[in-house]
């Protein structure tokens, strides 16, 4: 007869909580469920299946947790008699710090010092224990006839034990003790399985509902993030007389790891470096921030290239992770005497192509800037002849792959460079993105893609 009425029961809930999952006011305050008049003390258990209903439509109207749990032992009393009762929640520690699992969320009936401290169990310790591990309702007639028990108070003589499953996985236990010997039977363990339910599916509403506010704070943070790594980039790109100079970046996420900048040190000057930081997102942001604080230090003091980039190599082992380093080219390019004086601390070679279609990827290169204290950076010089180009990258663009897993190349990109090589240096930019899409067959780079061209008119 249970069975059946369990099964009305659990049709006619399937539809209620179909119903209530569309309310959209959440604002409404829970109250405790009333017990309905009986000529005798005990509740039938089709009273105690409308009490269910009432409660799953009190606690399906709110997305605070604690309140909802506060509400259910509350309502429990009313269920199933009990003198002491809680409800633990899993929380496994990550760091592996803790063996003990369980944390209590609600408790009535224990005294204060048990209140105040977590139940020092581990998984498949004790009825809560064992219930996590099997996933298996648990009635005690005797707990001093039952190796399992762990006392948690002196007056339990009988319990029950029921587990909050969510998704196929136990995320926590009832638990209620009584001072009364074979206190429960087999429906009241289905009543309190059927609660458990429906806890599990608030719990996991609730969890969702904390994912989807997390999600839309970090967001907004990477918003941010993304409008002040804009505001450090250059406004506009270098006027240079006899040059041609223009610089792009293609961002994967809402904040980049890749870097250019460029400074003017004299009429005739100005200072260029393009930077690639290990990763992408805030963390390769914040490096790139720091790059350019210390490395725009180093310019207005007038090091060279190779003993900024020494400086700023130094500054970085200090201040990072061992696994965070950073990929730079800075040189300084000089519009009276045509001149590229350059140093390259582990970055892509540059592309330098000359009037006659010749080109060459220029290979002088040192290690990374922040992987070891006191790198040593050489120094290296290019001139500019007339029509000559010369095109810094990051490896998002010629580490770009198809669906084919067949990468876009530097052979590619050379080739590329050369079908747009009388575009001015703007339009080459876009030219050479398009290139890299039309291969790649997808709007965006799979990691963060750097052009800087300089054309010498």
């Amino acid at each position: 007869m249970i069975n059946r009425k369990l099964h009305l029961f659990t049709t006619y809930h399937s539809s209620l909580t179909v119903y209530h999952s569309s309310l959209k006011n959440m604002s409404e305050p829970l109250q405790k469920i009333q017990p309905p008049s009986l000529p005798d003390e005990k509740l039938s258990v089709v009273d105690k299946l409308r009490m269910l209903l009432d409660i799953t439509k009190k606690i399906s109207r709110s997305l605070d947790l604690d309140e909802i749990l506060t509400l259910v032992m509350n309502t429990l009393g009313t269920l199933i008699p009990y003198d002491a009762a809680g409800i633990y929640l899993i929380e496994r520690d990550k760091k592996g710090e803790s063996p003990y699992i369980f944390k209590s969320k609600v408790l009535r009936g224990y005294n204060i010092s048990f209140e105040l401290i977590e139940p020092r169990l581990k998984l498949g310790e004790g009825f809560i224990g064992y219930v996590a591990q099997t996933s298996k309702p648990l009635i005690s007639p005797d707990v001093s006839k039952d190796a399992r028990y762990f006392a948690a108070r002196e007056g339990t003589k009988s319990e029950m034990v029921a587990p909050i499953i969510s998704n196929d996985e136990v995320i926590g236990v009832f638990d209620l003790e009584s001072d009364e010997l074979n206190a429960y039977n087999d429906d009241d363990s289905s009543v309190l399985q059927l609660l458990a339910s429906q806890v599990a599916i608030i719990i996991e509403k609730v969890e969702l509902h904390e994912q989807a506010v997390e999600k839309k704070r970090l967001q907004a943070q990477l918003e941010i993030a993304r409008q002040v790594q804009l505001e450090l980039l250059p406004e506009a790109d270098p006027k240079l007389e006899g040059f041609d100079i223009s610089a792009y970046i293609f961002p994967t996420e809402e904040v980049s790891g890749d870097y250019y900048d460029w400074v003017k040190m004299f009429e005739d000057q100005i200072g260029i470096v393009v930077a690639d930081a290990v990763g992408k997102g805030i963390p390769a942001a914040l490096l790139m921030s720091f790059l350019r604080a210390s490395l725009r230090s180093c310019v207005q003091i007038g090091y060279a290239p190779h003993v900024a980039l020494s400086k700023v190599g130094n500054l970085l082992w200090d201040s990072v992770e061992a696994h965070q380093f950073i990929t730079a080219i800075y040189g300084i390019l000089d519009a009276t005497n045509k001149t590229f004086v350059f140093s390259n601390a582990g970055h892509n070679p540059p592309l330098l192509i000359k009037p006659n279609g010749e080109y060459k990827f220029v290979e002088y290169g040192d290690l990374p800037l922040g992987m070891f204290r006191d790198a040593h950076y050489h120094q290296h010089f290019i001139k500019f002849d007339e029509k000559q180009v010369l095109v810094f990258y990051t490896d998002g663009i010629t580490e770009s792959a198809n669906a084919n897993g067949e990468e876009y190349g530097q052979e590619r990109f050379a080739k590329r460079v050369l079908e747009g090589i009388n575009l001015p240096a703007k339009e080459l930019i876009d030219f050479i993105r398009k290139g890299v899409a039309d291969f790649t067959e997808r709007k965006f780079l799979d990691d963060d893609g750097t052009l800087f061209i300089v054309k010498a008119i």
